[in-house]
């Protein structure tokens, strides 16, 4: 029997909800903070407005349009023009952060520290940010969320040139501490650099779009665009807390992503060792360096020998130096897998720790249902233990800087099926249960949770194929239609709060 695409949608929905837990609704300590993300080139359109220059988003979405389905970010959300809307909106969902990027090629458009400055772009983000604090949200800050001026990367070879890089981002990071500072409390140097690395310089899915195919060291240009990040974190760091905190009272750190990991084999030690040694690559890497002013984990060493770049005793001083004003830990999560040991040497351009990764065990057990993409999987519970993990590794207040997903079929729905997204609804309440269960009975320091994402925007690769936000966008027209997660996040942070505040817990739950 034929069923149309609405049937279709609806019934996936319902077979998916079935296979989820229930929702707990733990309490949260009665300050724990929560909001919404986005980032400037998702979201913002205006690609040449008021002076802005290109990025290499720009110019990578435009050069290869297989990639990116043919879709680019010129207009995106067109958050540039309709921020008052946009304002009001976060206002009427109740948050108390967002989180947002600025487009570094919106106020250097030229990126370098002797270009001059757009003052259009400076006053676009001041608005927003008056706009903000206007309606009691705080803004947290992200400087890099990968969207290079486009003539660095032409100029010198962008973060493939540390020296240069590093001076430029310090240059850029100085200028925004100087104007919006005063009223930003929170600053991220850069969003992910885990992923700038490995998908701009390995596979080349993202922007620049290096790999071996396009005639480029996969095996190295990874590894020198971290080390580039590092220390250019390092030295944004440093300037913040030499010449700016004093005054401005605010944190700065950073934001890394990871999946966890379980053993593909649990009476496995390698498969065991494999789990830690994958952590290490993906979080250890820019993790020990900047939280305990360490050198690259030992197991990276070990396997990339001289393509892992050596950190001068200089660059240690400052390691070392900023390590303690990192004084919070921005985590981007969604999804869990298994790892498996490899038996064969790795390759040369391996970047995992020689792990394979699956998502079903040795006795074909999956690791969560599968939500509205391939790549992501509900895996609440494993979410609880890298809050662990990096909590004792690293020892600093956690901040989820991003969580979310999509729902199954989402982006084949009608309107009103789009905007009752019970998938997601569950979701968000099964990994804030985890939130609780970590700080509640683990002891881990969690401060606050921002949701992936305001709105529906353009995904990187995927294009407009793929929905995050907790606000439909039709993209034709611009229009909002705020999702019932929407609803449901304002008020179960304000049921699970206000419950802890009042002592109306028992047994753990509300």
């Amino acid at each position: 029997m034929f069923e149309s695409n609405e049937v279709r949608a609806s019934t996936s929905t319902k077979t998916a909800l079935d296979v989820l837990d229930p929702v707990k609704e733990l309490p949260l300590p009665p300050d724990f903070l929560w909001g919404v993300a986005t980032a400037s080139y998702q979201v913002e359109g205006g690609a040449e407005q008021d002076g802005k220059g290109p990025s290499i988003w720009d110019d990578f979405s435009h050069r290869n349009p297989s990639v990116t389905s043919g879709e680019d970010g010129d207009v995106a959300c067109d958050h540039y023009n309709r921020l008052e809307e946009d304002l009001a909106l976060l206002a009427s969902y109740g948050v108390d952060v967002y989180r947002f990027s600025i487009c570094w090629s919106r106020l250097i458009p030229l990126g370098g520290r002797n270009d001059p400055i757009n003052e259009k772009g400076i006053a676009f983000y001041n608005n927003l940010i008056d706009g903000l604090l206007a309606r009691g949200i705080r803004p947290a800050v992200t400087l890099y969320h990968w969207d290079l001026p486009l003539e660095l990367q032409k100029r010198y070879g962008g973060m493939l040139n540390t020296a240069e890089f590093q001076a430029d981002f310090e240059h850029y990071a100085r200028l925004c501490f100087s104007r919006f500072g005063d009223r930003v409390t929170q600053w991220i140097t850069f969003n992910e650099p885990y992923i700038t690395a490995l998908f701009g310089f390995h596979s080349g899915i993202l922007a620049p779009g290096h790999s071996t195919k396009t005639g480029h060291d996969s095996t190295t240009e990874p590894w020198r665009v971290g080390h580039s990040q590092i220390l250019a974190h390092a030295a944004a760091v440093q300037t913040y807390v030499t010449d700016f905190q004093p005054s401005q009272k605010g944190a700065i750190s950073i934001v890394l992503n990871s999946d966890f990991y379980e053993p593909y084999d649990a009476n496995s030690e390698a498969d065991k060792e494999a789990c830690q040694r994958r952590l290490e690559f993906y979080v250890g890497w820019f993790g020990d360096p900047i939280y305990l002013g360490a050198d690259y984990p030992a197991s990276m060493r070990k396997q990339l020998g001289s393509r892992l770049p050596q950190f001068s005793d200089a660059e240690k001083d400052l390691l070392k130096m900023t390590a303690p004003h990192n004084t919070f830990y921005g985590m981007n999560h969604y999804t869990s897998q298994f790892a498996r040991a490899r038996i064969d040497p790795p390759s040369e351009d391996d970047h995992t720790g020689n792990v394979e990764e699956l998502t079903t065990n040795s006795e074909g057990v999956e690791i969560g249902p599968l939500s509205g993409v391939s790549w992501l999987r509900v895996t609440h519970r494993q979410f609880r233990k890298l809050l662990n993990w990096a909590w004792n590794r690293y020892q600093r207040p956690i901040y989820i800087t991003e969580n979310g997903c999509p729902c199954p079929g989402e982006n084949s729905m009608t309107l009103d099926q789009a905007v009752d997204d019970q998938f997601r609804i569950r979701y968000f309440g099964l990994y804030i249960d985890a939130i609780s269960q970590a700080i509640n009975e683990d002891g881990v320091k969690v401060a606050g949770y921002y949701a992936w994402s305001f709105m529906d925007n353009f995904e990187w690769a995927a294009g407009y194929t793929i929905r995050f936000g907790i606000t439909h966008v039709d993209f034709p027209t611009g229009t909002r239609t705020p999702k019932k997660s929407a609803a449901y996040l304002k008020e179960t942070f304000e049921r699970r709060r206000a419950a802890a505040a009042n002592g109306k817990v028992k047994n753990g739950k509300l």
